[in-house]
């Protein structure tokens, strides 16, 4: 066989490090450039072409309805349910429900390897994307590291790799990509375990928030936006902090987060068989989102170790994601005492469970879009989709 006649991604190599990608500022460093497989670049990255029409029916077999009101906030789905692990993992961020999927995938020998994300031996939130092959390697994964991550650069290790079977462990964007290539891939099943979304920042952008929000920036082991309204920081000394909302820094941190994620619209993972995050659950539990039978093929593996939940929802969100959208776009920062203040009413009387989620998704489908439309007009048109479209038409948006 020549060079000219294999496929694209087989005659293509990787980008060298530092080049300009593609999607250029909009680039969310999801790794497929620093594969062989860039030769697919522009029409699988989620930056460049939106098709998320197509890439459910492809993972799921139908698009959403978007007259269902569930589907259209949350995709397409056959269950949903909240959990957290009757026995959590120790060193977990939460009681470790992904960790645990990923090694029961591998010791029930549905997958040969998962792809999940390490750390650098340095740097506690420098990802380090890797092919685990056994128990220890996933676990070694635990926590989430809230920075860019190339994990799609390890698809370049697949082929001669033995791997045939393969668990995919990742954001939105990057299960786009993953998802468009899919076909290409030297793989005879692959599974798709999807994490909620937003906000990622570059590893510089992150210890700007960090010095921001946190008592202690050098000793946060890892933290999250929580349903309380309330950032939860982890310390490496076992203590906890909780910072509301309210009381950030917005006008220093309304610039950290990556244009990738003030352009996404792929808040809840929309390729993805199984999701398992906080968005849609009570405080303390995880939100589960079986998307397809092979979604739950996946939860089948751990649904006897769980602490299982009906999903619910409480509260209005309208009119503090309509307050929300001004204040953002103002960047308006509240006093200490009375961000305290508002937090602690609105963790009262405020949206919970799918409320909170659907409050979570309106904020930031509001404000990507008008960041979309200020800073990229030229394709706003076509990159924001017709599910996250009506959503946003509910809103009054300040002008582009």
């Amino acid at each position: 066989m020549t060079t000219a006649s294999l496929p694209p991604h087989e005659r293509a190599r990787p980008l060298a490090k530092g080049r300009v990608k593609p999607a250029r500022d909009l680039c969310s460093d999801c790794g497929l450039c620093d594969s062989r497989w860039v030769a697919y670049v522009r029409t699988a990255c989620a930056f460049l072409n939106q098709q998320f029409e197509r890439l459910e029916e492809k993972a799921h077999g139908r698009s959403r309805d978007l007259d269902n009101a569930d589907e259209l906030y949350f995709g397409v789905h056959q269950r949903m349910t909240t959990a957290r692990l009757a026995a959590p993992i120790e060193g977990a961020q939460w009681t470790g429900i992904v960790s645990r999927l990923g090694v029961r995938a591998l010791e029930s020998g549905l997958v040969d390897a998962v792809l999940c994300v390490q750390q650098s031996p340095d740097d506690r939130f420098t990802p380090v994307p890797v092919l685990a092959r056994t128990p220890e390697q996933v676990l070694a994964a635990r926590v989430n590291k809230p920075t860019l991550s190339p994990n799609l650069q390890v698809l370049e290790q697949l082929p001669g790799s033995g791997i045939r079977r393969l668990l995919a462990i990742g954001v939105g964007c990057q299960i786009q990509a993953l998802r468009a290539v899919q076909d290409t891939l030297p793989l005879d099943a692959l599974y798709v375990l999807g994490l909620p979304c937003v906000d990622n920042v570059s590893r510089s952008g992150l210890q700007t928030f960090l010095e921001s929000a946190s008592r202690s920036p050098a000793t946060v082991v890892h933290y999250e936006f929580m349903q309380d309204f309330r950032i939860h920081f982890r310390h490496s000394d076992g203590s906890a902090e909780t910072v509301p909302f309210f009381a950030l820094d917005t006008p220093k941190l309304k610039g950290v987060f990556a244009p990738s994620c003030l352009s996404c619209f792929d808040y809840t993972n929309a390729g993805a068989d199984l999701v398992v995050g906080y968005m849609g659950a009570s405080f303390g539990r995880q939100w589960l989102v079986v998307r397809n039978p092979k979604g739950q093929q996946l939860l089948d593996l751990v649904e006897a170790e769980l602490d299982l939940a009906p999903v619910s929802s409480g509260g209005d969100r309208r009119a503090a994601v309509q307050q929300g959208i001004e204040a953002y776009d103002k960047a308006i920062r509240l006093p200490g005492w009375l961000a305290e203040l508002v937090g602690v009413f609105v963790q009262r009387f405020g949206p919970k469970g799918l409320e909170y989620g659907r409050f979570s998704i309106d904020s930031h489908f509001t404000r990507n879009a008008l960041w979309v439309r200020r800073h990229h007009p030229e394709i706003a048109e076509q990159h924001i989709p017709a599910f996250a479209k009506k959503i946003i038409g509910r809103y009054r948006l300040p002008a582009a």
